[in-house]
């Protein structure tokens, strides 16, 4: 049975009768044996806490919450915050029509082109032939994208193979540049450099304004090229050209208020009529804890991830039993290309199930240690990159008082084979249990 249009306002695992029983609209409730958290990653949106923020008299919304039936953003004079992958969308559109478009960067975002062309009928159905290929190949991928990195350094090769083989993937677009680059991209500050500074030399030709160099295409790198998501564009470095378009940098100059009818910095006021906040989310935990799930005496998951985000498998949560989410924190999620991550844990939790049911269990629970041990495990391998010297959402950096750890699985490929090693073994690291009477499992 599906339900559509009813909000889970909570959910509390009842020990003595082994399920789960969730609040739906605050009034009717459903019992279940099983819950599956399946909301994503980034399903919380955040907003900072500027000071004024309620008084604002025009029309404002979080790019996660744009309007279903659109907006007019013709005449409009916008105050867009933020510059990350849904910023550089928003202004690549507002710039063809606001009256004027003022974007807040906070850090400049390291973009890479999108290259997005149509496809004909033929060049879909020759493509259609791969897709069984390409399916299978996603999961050998550290991103679980239909490539790999490459396996030699990006210092083992002179400059002339070097700067050839990124202006390969520069002329391709997409995310090629991140995930089909040299193998010590990530690891190696010397071969990120490389890919930093070409980066800058082919963004700085498409700024037309010397003045805004600096901003937008530093000479110095705001973090390890990589390290935080690159958002893709077609004409994001073209608009500073126009006389509609500026750019306030927060960092010399931040938000000190919002009044009535403008936006106050430390610099004099942003006059506007529509703010944009493109400040990202919560990643990895937001979603989960605002469904206010309660496990096994009285613990929420927003206690559970009070000190920090513990989970096995980026799967299951210590004292929350007969609970698996996908596409969760501490799995591949973030750093993956979603559908292969989505998929893979899709597949892993239906064939748990149905073990769970021919083994004539009733209950699972993820042991305490194997959560400590997978936590641990991404961590350590997170410290072998350069992505903790990035203020990210990867880190958790973007939420204040949010602990500083990564939160994505580094490689889906070595997920898949530790999640296979797991099943393969008899779902080691959790607890399960047998029927106590004649009870059968719920069909």
């Amino acid at each position: 049975m599906m339900r559509m249009g009813s909000r889970v306002t909570g959910a509390n695992y009842e020990q003595a009768a082994q399920q789960w029983r969730l609040q739906l609209n605050g009034e009717e409730t459903v019992t279940t044996r099983f819950l599956l958290p399946a909301i994503g990653f980034a399903s919380k949106p955040h907003i900072p806490d500027f000071p004024g923020i309620e008084d604002f008299e025009g029309e404002w919304f979080h790019t996660a919450r744009w309007p279903q039936q659109g907006g007019d953003l013709s005449g409009r004079k916008i105050a867009l915050i933020g510059t990350g992958a849904s910023g550089v969308q928003v202004a690549q559109e507002a710039a063809k029509s606001a009256s004027k478009l003022t974007l807040f960067q906070r850090t400049p975002i390291l973009a890479l082109p999108m290259r997005q062309q149509k496809l004909s009928k033929e060049d879909q159905e020759r493509d259609k032939q791969d897709y069984a290929a390409i399916f299978e190949t996603r999961k050998q991928t550290s991103g679980g994208f239909e490539s790999q990195s490459l396996d030699v350094s990006a210092l083992e090769v002179d400059e002339k193979e070097r700067t050839a083989h990124f202006e390969y993937l520069w002329q391709k677009g997409g995310l090629r540049f991140w995930y089909h680059n040299f193998a010590d991209l990530l690891i190696n500050r010397e071969a990120n450099r490389y890919a930093y500074d070409f980066w800058r030399n082919k963004v700085c030709d498409r700024i037309s304004d010397p003045n805004l160099v600096e901003q937008l295409a530093p000479s110095e790198p705001p973090h390890p090229f990589g390290t935080k998501r690159p958002s893709l564009e077609q004409c994001y470095y073209e608009i500073f050209a126009q006389d509609n378009v500026d750019l306030v940098d927060l960092k010399a100059t931040p938000i000190t208020q919002i009044k009535p009818h403008a936006i106050e910095t430390a610099d004099g006021e942003v006059e506007c009529d529509l703010i944009v906040y493109a400040t990202g989310f919560d990643a990895g935990r937001g979603g989960m804890v605002d469904m206010n799930i309660t496990g096994t005496n009285g613990l929420s998951v927003s206690q559970a991830w009070e000190d920090g985000l513990r989970a096995y498998l980026g799967m299951a949560i210590a004292d929350f039993p007969n609970m698996l989410f996908a596409y969760g924190p501490l799995s591949p999620s973030g750093f993956s290309n979603g559908p292969t991550s989505a998929e893979i844990q899709g597949d892993w939790i239906c064939d748990f199930l149905v073990w769970m049911r021919d083994n004539d269990s009733n209950q699972f629970e993820a042991c305490a240690t194997a959560e400590a041990d997978w936590t641990k495990m991404v961590a350590q391998a997170g410290a072998m990159t350069l992505f903790p010297e990035a203020n990210s959402w990867y880190m958790g950096a973007n939420i204040p008082g949010r602990k500083r750890q990564l939160i994505n699985f580094p490689s889906v490929s070595g997920y898949v084979a530790l999640c296979e090693e797991v099943a393969n073994e008899g779902y080691r690291g959790f607890m399960i249990d047998k029927p106590t009477s004649n009870e059968q499992m719920m069909e």
